[in-house]
């Protein structure tokens, strides 16, 4: 059976995140998100910051953030502020499939973070959506081991299961449920937990909050 391309993963969640923008009320624009500090325009910025970097422009990037991934994103965030949110949209729109960094492994960094980022936007406006199973599927072996994802540290010693995929990886105490919210709580949103199950859950959320 022939796997699915995580680089057209990544394109059509851009696009269906790009169309979902399309309607918003340009006020949404700069409501929270899950992420701390970042709004709606911030996160699609991010989405796209790492887009046009190689490995010289990646190395820069870190150095003007100090290197401090944190700070880094930061910078690629700052590039596109004055920005209207027509503009952005222009950007994401030119920016569909994985370039640059997010093309790499695949493209699966371009999958995992925008599905992620996709979530913490439509999760914080109360705009749910299915996520479509290939592309969470794609997903969710990457983001346990991906550095930037952080998820190694929480879920160390656990066993995820995707109830509704038929997908698990690891040994330990069982943390269970939907693919998308325990996709969302590997990446650290805590807002995920409720829609989990399973002996392990204690201790992944016990690990979240420190």
């Amino acid at each position: 059976m022939t796997r699915p391309d995580p680089r057209r993963l990544a394109h059509d969640d851009r696009a269906d995140l790009a169309d979902f923008l399309g309607a918003l009320p340009a006020e949404q624009w700069d409501a929270p998100t899950l992420c701390d500090r970042w709004s709606v325009r911030d996160v699609v910025a991010h989405v796209i910051s790492y887009d046009d970097l190689g490995p010289a422009g990646f190395v820069g990037r870190f150095a003007a953030g100090r290197f401090d991934p944190d700070k880094a994103n930061q910078v690629g965030v700052d590039r596109y502020a004055s920005l209207s949110p027509d503009e952005l949209l222009a950007e994401l729109r030119g920016h569909l499939r994985p370039a640059g960094l997010t093309a790499r492994f695949g493209g699966r960094i371009g999958l995992v973070d925008g599905l992620i980022h996709h979530q913490d936007i439509r999760r914080a406006l109360g705009a749910p959506r299915e996520v479509p199973r290939e592309r969470v599927a794609a997903a969710l072996p990457f983001a346990r081991v991906a550095p930037p994802i952080r998820a190694f540290s929480r879920v160390r010693g656990l066993r995820l299961v995707a109830t509704d995929i038929g997908w698990s990886s690891g040994r330990g105490p069982v943390v269970e449920g939907p693919a998308e919210p325990l996709l969302m709580a590997m990446s650290g949103r805590g807002q995920a937990l409720d829609e989990l199950g399973g002996a392990g859950l204690p201790t992944l959320a016990d690990r979240m909050a420190r």
